[in-house]
């Protein structure tokens, strides 16, 4: 006969940043906690993340940070648990901190310090933590989950499902968060890949020549913000911090707005004084005073006025201030650094992370419709959504 199925308050199915942050102040709240993770080891993100620094949170935090259908949704658990909060967690474990550009904050050692430290608070709370716990399924009975796995049969009266998205599948991002979504009848917004490198082919495919060539650009979707950061060419096409930004708000076939110069308002000006040189030396030179020479090299061939008057020279000017890029795709959910879409906010409560339909079933972090810039918001999302869920349970 199969042993009886322990039993416990809440089962958490996810051991990353959310799971394990939602495990660890339920589980100090006196609750009896069980977190199920199927990869071999926990926080297997929060060791890659910001290049072993972790990002781990910004100071800036706003909802106007997050993207969302209902971009409403986020500002509760964004209120309840600030940047603040989570820096003085790190300063109680005496983690050394700085901030980097735009209110970013990182590690100034190892990202595996942040991981650590929830682990610690997971202890505190006596949680316990099955890795390795492969084929999980849930049935739902009155009042009561029954999860069942490699690591043995459990229940508990809340479930809590932080397994993700689909980013990095190398990580161990998997479908399981959608299955469950439907299994519960919740909706699903369509996961796509945000903060993401862009593809070029066709036309375009020529600037792939200028791998490894960054700028200081604003890039811009048609139904985002401009994001002033930098642009790195690749040898599939653009990535770098502005990039990946506009790259959340792409959709299909749209292009993305480059100013290559948004610090000078006239790049050309010197070809504008009276008497000036007017050829494409000159408008090499002009350029390669503000650009990188190699950019500057291949904006003069592909961006040089047909004549050299006074308007075709301020028609060039604007066209470097609005290059359109069109991009025919992304480097998909493996190059992806989150996911965009997923649960859909409409069927959960904003204060509790806890489906409408179904008490005691909660979806928090990646796995939600919430979606944050690059920057470590992503990471406060995960905190926030985790404490309103867990303050609830």
């Amino acid at each position: 006969m199969s042993a009886a199925p322990r039993q416990f308050d809440i089962i958490i199915l996810g051991a990353g940043a959310a799971g394990l942050m939602c495990a660890s102040v339920a589980g100090q709240r006196s609750k009896g906690v069980l977190v199920l993770e199927h990869n071999p080891q926990p926080g297997r993100k929060i060791l890659i993340s910001g290049g072993g620094r972790c990002n781990f949170t910004n100071i800036h935090t706003t909802p106007e940070n997050f993207i969302s259908s209902n971009p409403h949704f986020a500002k509760s658990a964004l209120a309840l648990y600030q940047p603040r909060h989570f820096l003085e967690l790190v300063e109680r474990y005496r983690i050394q901190w700085h901030e980097k550009t735009l209110g970013q904050l990182f590690c100034d050692n190892s990202s595996r310090q942040i991981l650590d430290m929830l682990l610690a608070e997971c202890d505190r709370g006596h949680v316990d933590i099955q890795l390795n716990a492969r084929d999980i399924s849930v049935e739902h009975t009155t009042g009561e989950f029954h999860i069942r796995s490699s690591a043995g049969e459990f229940k508990s009266a809340a479930l809590v499902v932080a397994t993700g998205g689909l980013s990095i599948p190398k990580m161990g991002a998997t479908g399981l968060t959608y299955d469950l979504a439907r299994q519960f009848g919740l909706q699903i917004i369509e996961p796509r890949p945000a903060l993401v490198p862009l593809l070029l082919s066709g036309v375009e495919k020529s600037w792939t020549e200028l791998t490894g060539v960054s700028a200081d650009v604003t890039a811009q979707a048609p139904r985002g913000p401009a994001f002033r950061e930098k642009l790195l060419f690749t040898h599939r096409g653009l990535s770098g911090p502005a990039i990946l930004q506009a790259s959340s708000y792409l959709r299909h076939d749209e292009p993305v707005e480059i100013d290559f110069a948004p610090a000078i308002s006239s790049l050309l000006s010197p070809l504008l004084k009276t008497g000036a040189r007017r050829d494409n030396t000159a408008f090499r030179s002009a350029l390669q005073s503000a650009l990188p020479h190699r950019l500057a090299a291949h904006l003069a061939d592909v961006a040089a006025p047909q004549r050299w008057t006074n308007p075709a020279l301020e028609s060039a000017e604007r066209s470097l201030h609005h290059w359109r890029f069109h991009p025919t795709g992304t480097e998909g959910f493996e190059k992806a650094e989150v996911t965009a879409g997923g649960i859909d906010t409409a069927g959960l409560s904003s204060r509790t992370m806890e489906a409408r339909t179904i008490p005691g079933l909660f979806f928090i972090g990646e796995a939600v419709d919430v979606t944050g810039h690059l920057g470590g918001f992503n990471f406060q999302w995960a905190w926030a959504s985790a404490v309103a869920a867990a303050r609830a349970l």
